[in-house]
């Protein structure tokens, strides 16, 4: 397969991009206000990357997409794609801009009444292609997907996960430079979404096509993406490398976000049960990537052994450790015994390094 041509240029780039919805509402100000499904927003989407855009219901995620591909039009600012300011360009340029984006659904949106070869070759037909050059390109991608055996099969016969290998074959039938990935997993089991995060990956690092995954699922940005884009109300709030995001997140929103997809922090509910297992003080210690310890080489903290140090028991009652951009991520919650100087020593310690929550007892 040809590989999209690298550029230094941002694949996609929004500037103050602005979209509203909705009838004129009353709000005691001299003029009328409209509802803003994205707001104001500025993002750079690099090319070759894999790009998370998050959020949670209502915040303005799918109407980004559509400023993309250019089926919405924003109402201030601009969307620049390929180098190519599409805010006010006409159909004809759109089109154009289009050829290069791809689109993968989370209902698949597959024609039930065409073969899954059908389903591929169909944008390939729309663009002129020759026949004998559309047989040739749909054999290798449902062999790129891992589909080659299904060809002559209809939709109905699929699984969720096989419907959504041809939806990725068909959006790369074009060679697109650029992959639009609309909640693409939600309707798929925990396996099957895996599988097919999976493929998105291999997509972007063997024909280094960018991809931007819209999703609600922080674990879809922790196993693939390079970088996240939180929305909230249509406004960005929060951007960056994945790990730099998820390890100190700075909003409200994007704590809650991560804390529900690593959950790494144990719930008053949870504390309440651990105490009745465990003595002493609770405490819950950020696992981050630190610079390299000169005495042991390390480049995280050994919680344990820092607490045995200063002459505290330490002992591990919750949480783990993941990899997150091939880095080590995650919380360890501990219950501490000691004297109350001895801990509170440790503990000023860690904070100088990491982030530490020190729980009270609930209902104390």
């Amino acid at each position: 397969m040809a590989e999209p041509a690298v550029t230094d240029r941002p694949a996609i780039s929004f500037r103050g991009a602005t979209r509203r919805f909705g009838a004129p509402r009353r709000t005691g100000r001299s003029k009328p206000a409209v509802a803003a499904a994205v707001d104001g927003v500025d993002l750079d989407i690099a090319a070759g990357t894999i790009t998370g855009v998050i959020g949670y219901s209502g915040a303005g995620k799918s109407t980004l997409v559509r400023l993309i591909n250019g089926l919405e039009r924003p109402d201030e600012g601009q969307v620049i794609v390929d180098g190519e300011d599409i805010s006010t360009a006409g159909e004809h340029e759109l089109r154009r801009v289009r050829r290069e984006i791809g689109m993968v659904f989370q209902q698949f949106n597959l024609f039930s009444s065409r073969t899954v070869a059908r389903n591929v070759e169909f944008p390939l037909r729309i663009a002129g292609v020759a026949k004998e050059e559309r047989a040739a390109r749909v054999t290798e991608l449902l062999e790129f997907v891992g589909i080659a055996d299904k060809a002559t099969q209809y939709p109905r016969a699929l699984s969720g996960g096989q419907k959504q290998r041809v939806g990725i074959a068909r959006a790369l039938a074009t060679s697109p430079k650029i992959l639009l990935a609309d909640e693409a997993t939600s309707a798929l089991d925990p396996d099957t979404t895996s599988e097919i995060l999976a493929l998105l990956r291999r997509v972007n690092r063997e024909l280094g096509t960018t991809i931007v995954v819209i999703t609600h699922e922080m674990d879809v940005i922790r196993e693939i993406c390079d970088r996240v884009a939180v929305l909230d109300g249509g406004r960005l709030i929060e951007q960056g490398d994945v790990y730099d995001v998820f390890a100190r997140p700075q909003s409200a929103i994007t704590r809650r976000l991560v804390r529900g997809a690593v959950g790494d922090v144990p719930s008053d509910e949870t504390l309440v049960r651990l105490r009745t297992r465990h003595e002493g003080r609770f405490v819950t210690v950020a696992i981050r990537e630190t610079e390299i310890d000169a005495d042991t080489g390390a480049n995280t903290i050994d919680v344990a052994d820092h607490f045995a140090r200063a002459g505290v028991k330490a002992s591990i009652v919750y949480g783990g450790i993941v990899e997150l951009s091939q880095r080590p991520f995650g919380a360890f919650t501990v219950a501490l015994q000691g004297s109350d100087e001895q801990i509170d020593t440790a503990v000023a310690g860690l904070r100088a390094v990491t982030d530490v929550i020190e729980h009270e007892k609930v209902g104390a």
